[in-house]
């Protein structure tokens, strides 16, 4: 991957115009405020903004004025005054008299004695305004003209500048750091915003359990991770594509062989039946009850792996409705009693006299009853013993069957893989039951109660 499309290079950048900015910005700052002023257009004005050039100035006109008349000097203080309007202008003759004044001004006397002027001059020395007095021609038979400018108007622009310098450059040096404190956020921000979308995606699953594909943006780091992404998604779902592809054959196979089975398994059964009408030996009679045992728990396993099939894939009927399931395990219990009562079990059923309604699929729920019993029958005849009991707690009733036996951990010739239990599991989540095993040595308990919504 090229540099310039790399995060790496992009914060290389950035490392580098922070290790460069203050001698870059410094520059940038001070061109910002001074360039203005210095490339400015001074054009022939000849202004002057400080003391000393103001006066050497002034004294060089006056010279020149040597042999002007009245009218000739009017019209040099009216030059004057067109390039600097701020100034004060007057000039006094030989007599004493006042003059042009540009403009006038009070304090000003027509007639000007030796006392005033001295007083005049020591006032006007090093004060506001300033003010600069020179003989007309060099020569002080022909008088004298002044000139008074406001100490605030002689400063030059650069001056002007140089008195707000500190606060503008402190304003710009300050916008050129939040500018590249902006720049830096924003790469941070994009990088974060990209990373938390490539997050979400890995958590929102799509119609299969499975992420979507994500669009890729750039050509960086982040790019080549939504690549590998992308390619990982594709592999998902392959690899799910495969396994829902071989479930189905597994679920077909099975189907298949439970129901190429029941024919031989029902062929048995009718030689059984025929050999138990014979007359055979104790021994004899013993073999057919327990071929003909054998015979009814392969048919109960093959209902079950059948059933399993059926569950998983979603396709076993149920037709949910409100049901009282009181009502109802009284009824399944009624019919199996004949089989406790030929096993020998207690029976003891301890029950509230009330309706508990449940929504479930009445059928589900028989074939979940019948599957626990049957696990009693098998697993723990040592017990002899099954309890049918019911309790509310919190609004929710719980149903209990329960047993003497030896605890579901007991080693058995009948015991099997466990599908009966699967089913039960199956059918109980579906209904929106919950159930709990507590089995030990002393026996097993099994609570299921439906889920408060």
């Amino acid at each position: 991957m090229k540099l310039r499309h790399s995060i790496l290079g992009k914060f290389l950048l950035i490392i580098m115009i922070a290790v460069l900015f203050i001698p870059i910005v410094i520059p940038i700052t001070s061109a910002i405020f001074y360039i203005p002023i210095l490339t400015r257009d001074q054009g022939d004005t000849d202004d002057f903004y400080n003391g000393v050039d103001l006066e050497k100035m002034w004294h060089k006109e006056a010279a020149l004025l040597g042999e002007a008349d009245a009218r000739e000097i009017n019209n040099k203080l009216i030059e004057i005054k067109g390039k600097y309007p701020d100034a004060t202008l007057f000039w006094v003759n030989n007599e004493g008299k006042t003059q042009k004044q540009l403009p006038v001004k009070e304090g000003i006397p027509q007639i000007w004695s030796s006392s005033f002027t001295v007083d005049f001059m020591k006032k006007s020395y090093d004060s506001d305004p300033f003010t600069t007095v020179a003989f007309i021609g060099g020569n002080k038979q022909k008088g004298f003209m002044v000139m008074q400018m406001p100490r605030d108007r002689m400063n030059a622009p650069i001056d002007e500048l140089r008195s707000r310098y500190d606060f503008l450059y402190s304003v710009g040096l300050l916008g050129l750091f939040v500018i590249f404190i902006f720049l830096s956020w924003l790469f941070v921000y994009k990088l974060r915003k990209r990373l938390l979308y490539l997050q979400n995606a890995m958590a929102e699953k799509g119609p299969h359990g499975i992420p979507e594909p994500v669009p890729v943006g750039k050509k960086d780091e982040i790019g080549q991770l939504e690549h590998a992404f992308n390619r990982m998604i594709g592999q998902l779902k392959e690899g799910r594509e495969r396994e829902q592809e071989e479930e189905m054959l597994r679920r077909q196979l099975i189907a298949n062989l439970s129901h190429d089975l029941r024919t031989p398994l029902t062929t048995l059964r009718g030689h059984v039946y025929s050999l138990k009408k014979d007359q055979l030996s104790e021994q004899g009679k013993e073999s057919i009850e327990m071929i003909d045992r054998k015979i009814t728990y392969i048919g109960q396993l093959l209902d079950n792996l059948l059933s399993y099939t059926l569950l998983s894939s979603g396709k076993y009927p149920y037709y949910p409705q409100k049901v009282d399931v009181l009502r109802n395990i009284r009824l399944i219990v009624a019919s199996w009693y004949p089989v406790f009562e030929k096993e020998g079990f207690k029976v003891n059923i301890d029950l509230p006299e009330k309706k508990i309604e449940w929504t479930i699929d009445p059928g589900w729920f028989e074939r979940i009853i019948d599957n626990l019993f049957q696990n009693i029958i098998r697993h723990t005849k040592e017990g002899r013993y099954v309890g049918i009991s019911g309790f509310e707690n919190d609004g929710q009733f719980t149903l209990m069957l329960e047993d003497h036996g030896q605890g579901l951990n007991k080693e058995s010739t009948d015991k099997g893989a466990g599908i009966g239990l699967s089913i039960v599991s199956m059918m109980l989540k579906e209904m929106d039951l919950t159930w709990e095993i507590d089995s030990d040595r002393q026996g097993t308990k099994i609570m299921i109660t439906n889920v408060k919504k």
